[in-house]
């Protein structure tokens, strides 16, 4: 039987760069000529959003963020390592990187063979570890495990997709900065790889590029379909538990992505997540009210810009197949630097 692992991480994009360059979504809404003009000093800002800000304009605030989540992130890795498993699978969102106009599916298992990936070829920021332009990351995946895990989900009565190779691009950032991130130290990362993206921008995929909107509304008309549901992403995450605890692997499962974002929150104009609406669902974990993460709906998810955490959704639901409560857990919030990020770590039973 295979033992799990479950891991819920971030791949802040934001975090690859340098402290300087972590408000800089920030400062992009700030020149959007549709924002109300009383947004765009801190005198317009909630309170927390103003102590963040302070004297130096975030640089502060960067710093602090930066250090609490790699700590977190070298927590993660050590008991990575101390699992020890045969292969990691990764729900993360794919932003108009493999998913575009020519498909969208709700869900797809990427059966690589290997993964080959320069991250910073096309990079307009300068990377936190002054790795050159050709600096090239190979990681190998393990067909056979997620042919298995796609066989027994499709069993399952989940219509998913599955790859053998990459439509547009090597290997979307949620799954590539995952794995930086958790090799923030540059040790290595000696697992294979099993990314499982899921559609979570929805109805933003295409009409946004999976990135930052304007502040004005986006009419209907040019909207997409929505994402699954939350309830069918935390449904997968059981059955997904199901298969992997009957196959001979042993197999971490992270939930990577941050939870609300400011560029997905238009009730705030743009400027700053949801944070109460994180600290809900970041109680609901912690307590361990999988019930609660199940019933909330779509519309609600999509108002507090938290549409990411669907990869969050599909891990909670594998946790609540197996019975686990997380041993530890933290939310690092934020109102300044676009998203709050949560971790926590359910050790095998």
């Amino acid at each position: 039987m295979g033992a799990i692992l479950g891991l819920g991480v971030t791949h802040v994009p934001l975090l690859a760069g340098r402290d300087e360059d972590m408000a800089r979504i920030l400062r992009r809404v700030l020149e959007d000529p549709d924002l109300p003009e009383g947004y765009r000093r801190p005198e317009g800002w909630p309170e927390p959003m103003r102590r963040e800000w302070g004297a130096d304009e975030g640089l502060g605030a960067a710093h602090r963020h930066r250090e609490a989540l790699v700590a977190w992130f070298r927590k993660a890795r050590r008991l990575l390592d101390d699992f020890g498993p045969d292969l990691v699978v990764i729900w993360g969102d794919d932003q108009y990187e493999n998913f575009k106009e020519d498909i969208i599916p709700a869900f797809c298992v990427l059966a690589y063979e290997s993964i080959e990936h320069r991250p910073w070829a096309e990079a307009r920021w300068q990377n936190v570890w002054n790795e050159p332009k050709e600096t090239t990351f190979s990681y190998t995946g393990h067909r056979p495990a997620a042919k298995a895990l796609a066989t027994g989900l499709l069993r399952e009565g989940f219509d998913l997709s599955y790859a053998y190779r990459p439509l547009h691009h090597p290997l979307g950032h949620a799954f590539m900065n995952t794995l930086l991130f958790l090799d923030y130290d540059r040790q290595g990362f000696p697992y294979p790889v099993v990314p499982f993206p899921v559609n979570c921008y929805g109805r933003r995929v295409i009409a946004q590029h999976g990135g930052l909107g304007r502040v004005g509304a986006t009419p209907e008309e040019e909207l997409d379909p929505p994402s699954p549901s939350p309830a069918r992403c935390f449904d997968l995450g059981r059955a997904a538990a199901r298969v992997l605890s009957e196959s001979p692997w042993r197999v971490a499962l992270i939930a990577s992505s941050s939870w609300s974002h400011a560029f997905l929150t238009p009730k705030h104009h743009l400027l700053y997540p949801d944070v109460e609406a994180d600290r809900t669902m970041y109680e609901w974990l912690r307590t361990g009210d999988y019930d609660a993460w199940r019933r909330i709906g779509l519309a609600a998810i999509e108002d507090s810009g938290q549409q990411e955490m669907l990869n969050w959704m599909c891990l909670v639901g594998a946790m609540a197949e197996l019975g686990r409560r997380p041993s530890e857990t933290d939310l690092v919030e934020t109102y300044l630097l676009n998203s709050s990020k949560c971790f926590a770590f359910f050790p095998p039973g």
